[in-house]
């Protein structure tokens, strides 16, 4: 009985020290960074990330947020990512497909008639580690998970926009990225690629009329200040990776891997909820301060122009079949 009884004993005392190895985090510098200010969604989503992760940590492992640019451009933090300059950025993802078609996915125009087929999709564990290998063998970055913005509505300074041919003449600022330029060539209109960092001044100077962004993302860079009219256009939402470095996130003990996942994780759906609440609250502040809304006569036409694009991207994301599972996951077959 004596026996057993130590017996008992030991095990527990096993099962204590191993719990106690398993949060004995080793003191680590999380160097995360986004081109987006303060306040924006990006900046809300890693301040989430280094609450959680500096909280559970007891502060063995911090995160040194560089907000606003300071790290450079979206896509200079990528190539920073892959060379392990900075760990963890988070950016639109159009600035990741260039390094990973794969994740071209995502942004595919009229993936999401509704918001909340977003959520499922991007909620669903199985489809997000997948596409997070794909992304890591083609980029040397991982998503561990996805923002979602709010769609990207067109903004402009000339007119209103309520149906296609109203675009004709119009010069439309678009990240340099494929599926979205191709998307506007669909609709009639050759696109002007400009860095996000060159985009208000483009717009205040006369260089580009219009552009195509969230609310939020409207509202942080108060660009009230150089467009009038936005058109409700629903053809992508703002979606975003929460990013790390792949060298450097393979290469952290279990127990801190497992945290950085998890605050990921978290951090990505608060800053669903957070964006739900913001955006029309930022729709309404865009409208306070003299923008104008309009309405779509004829989107069924731009969402047959755009969704005849699929197509040409099916190389790029891996199959048709990648399409069709995703689909599957958010009841759309």
């Amino acid at each position: 009985m004596k026996k057993a009884l130590i017996l008992l004993m030991s095990a527990a005392l096993l099962v204590c020290s191993t719990s106690v190895f398993a949060a004995d985090y080793q003191r680590t510098m999380i160097m995360a960074a986004t081109a987006n200010p303060t306040g924006s969604l990006h900046a809300v989503a890693l301040e989430k990330f280094k609450e959680i992760v500096e909280k559970e940590s007891e502060g063995k492992v911090r995160v040194n947020l560089f907000l606003g640019g300071s790290m450079g451009s979206e896509q200079a933090n990528v190539k920073q990512l892959r060379d392990s300059e900075i760990h963890v950025s988070v950016l639109a993802a159009g600035n990741l497909t260039p390094f990973a078609p794969a994740a071209t996915i995502n942004i595919l125009p009229y993936l999401f008639p509704k918001i909340d087929d977003a959520y499922t999709l991007l909620g669903n564990k199985e489809y997000v580690s997948e596409l997070g290998d794909a992304v890591a063998a083609q980029s040397k970055t991982r998503p561990l998970g996805w923002l979602i913005g709010g769609y990207r509505v067109l903004t402009n300074s000339k007119h209103p926009v309520t149906k296609m041919d109203e675009l004709d003449g119009l010069k439309i600022r678009v990240p340099k990225v494929r599926i979205q330029l191709d998307s506007f060539r669909a609709w009639g209109v050759e696109p002007h690629p400009l860095a996000w960092s060159e985009t208000f001044n483009a717009l205040q100077q006369g260089v580009a009329d219009g552009q195509e962004n969230p609310h939020s993302i409207n509202q942080d860079q108060k660009f009230w200040e150089v467009q009038k009219y936005i058109t409700d256009v629903h053809y992508m939402l703002w979606v975003g990776p929460l990013l790390v470095s792949e060298k450097w996130f393979q290469r952290l003990p279990e127990n801190t891997k497992a945290l950085v996942q998890k605050a990921a994780t978290e951090a990505c759906k608060y800053e669903w909820e957070w964006v739900a609440a913001q955006n029309q609250r930022a729709l309404d502040n865009c409208i306070k301060h003299g923008m104008e809304l309009n309405e779509l006569t004829d989107e069924a036409e731009w969402m047959t122009k755009a969704r005849a694009l699929w197509p040409e991207y099916y190389e790029a994301i891996g199959g048709k079949e990648k399409i069709d599972k995703a689909l599957a996951i958010i009841g759309q077959k």
